[in-house]
């Protein structure tokens, strides 16, 4: 009896750790969705106050760190700006509730106002998190050189970029 029981708690915890993933991809296709949709608030609360997000290096308005939670809501709204759209792809997370860390496959794309697609990317994001919050996030792109064209036509198109720092 008593082993059934010890089971029982075993394979109730595995299920309970495999459901993790699936509910925050579908946390985030909703937050993604309403970001695709102009509105990055649902998405911005999940970072925590003291949050860095590292991106990749280059000559673009998205290049470099982004600090705190101002940091990324300046970043995100270069992101809208633009009328990015991305889906996620994939979610994989690994660590205790109170430390998971969450790889996603994020594809993006952008099109300009006659509907011509001007950029296109993929991207590998790790994320940190502390007590549900993301403190961390690191977003690896496929080709940085496509953010830099892709820059250089939405300040063509009279998009202007908002500052990393206030």
């Amino acid at each position: 009896m008593r082993w059934r029981s010890l089971l029982v708690g075993a394979a109730l915890a595995t299920a309970g750790r495999a459901l993790v993933p699936r509910l925050l991809g579908l946390k985030f296709a909703r937050d993604v969705a309403k970001l695709n949709a102009g509105d990055h608030t649902s998405l911005l609360a999940a970072y925590a106050d003291d949050f860095v997000l590292h991106f990749n290096e280059g000559n673009h308005r998205w290049s470099g760190d982004w600090i705190g939670k101002s940091g990324m809501d300046r970043f995100l709204q270069n992101f809208t700006a633009a009328k990015i759209q991305g889906e996620i792809r994939e979610i994989a997370i690994s660590g205790p509730p109170w430390a998971l860390t969450l790889w996603a496959r994020f594809d993006d794309h952008a099109d300009a106002p006659d509907g011509t697609r001007i950029y296109q990317n993929r991207t590998a994001l790790v994320l940190h998190t502390r007590w549900g919050k993301i403190v961390e996030q690191e977003d690896f792109y496929a080709d940085t050189e496509r953010f830099a064209a892709f820059d250089r036509q939405l300040t063509e198109l009279g998009i202007g970029a908002v500052p990393k720092h206030s």
